[in-house]
């Protein structure tokens, strides 16, 4: 693993929503709220057209700390986010995080990162949140 500075960046993932990808989602997670299906329903709901699934576009933010960690964000990581706003089919969407502390204990370091997963088309923030992990001390006579 690359050694880690307070100023790292993480690397930014770009997505684009499509319908046939909100469909897979549905059958993967068992969520077939016509929000997200039902063109007809999805047009008499707040969102005013149908809306990818929030937990289908939180995922790209753990494939991006995955990415950058590995097994330790699998393993130890955690997120705390808020979800803004939704995203659409058609839209492009792109991670973002940076490492902003690090904590030194005995076995491990505490890493803590600011997240957000952004829409390119209006530069908007659809989530925002913080990541932290634990990434183990190497051993040096081992």
């Amino acid at each position: 693993m690359p050694s880690l500075d307070s100023s790292d960046s993480l690397p930014a993932i770009q997505k684009t929503i499509t319908r046939e990808q909100i469909q897979r989602y549905s059958h993967a997670s068992g969520d077939f709220n016509p929000v997200h299906l039902d063109e007809e329903f999805a047009a008499q709901s707040s969102f005013g057209r149908i809306v990818a699934h929030g937990m289908m576009t939180l995922a790209f933010l753990s494939e991006m700390l995955t990415e950058r960690f590995g097994v330790n964000w699998l393993s130890t990581g955690s997120l705390k986010v808020r979800f803004k706003r939704p995203a659409y089919p058609g839209d492009i969407l792109c991670t973002w995080g940076k490492v902003t502390d690090r904590k030194e204990a005995s076995d491990h370091t505490l890493v803590k990162c600011d997240v957000a997963l952004r829409n390119l088309d209006n530069d908007e923030d659809l989530i925002t949140g913080a990541a932290t992990l634990r990434l183990p001390k190497v051993q040096e006579n081992q």
